[in-house]
């Protein structure tokens, strides 16, 4: 199977989350722990949390704290 690294990672010290596509199943685990639990999705659920996380971190967010402006913010939402 083929785990793609979330490009939203970085330099976290390796915690972060890896994403693969198995028989039209999203499937998400913890890069760390490879053997761990695997969380299983249909597209359109994983997709409505998606959506719902990038909701949730435009409303928290205010760019006046970090400097620049909310369009200039808005790629890191892709």
């Amino acid at each position: 199977m083929n785990w793609r690294k979330s490009s939203y990672s970085g330099d976290n010290s390796g915690n972060c989350v890896e994403a693969a596509d198995n028989h039209g199943r999203v499937l998400i685990r913890d890069s760390t722990d490879s053997q761990g639990p695997v969380l299983r999705f249909s597209p359109a659920a994983w997709r409505k949390f998606a959506d719902q996380v990038k909701r949730s971190l435009v409303s928290d967010f205010r760019p006046e704290s970090v400097g620049g402006t909310l369009a200039s913010w808005g790629s890191l939402l892709c």
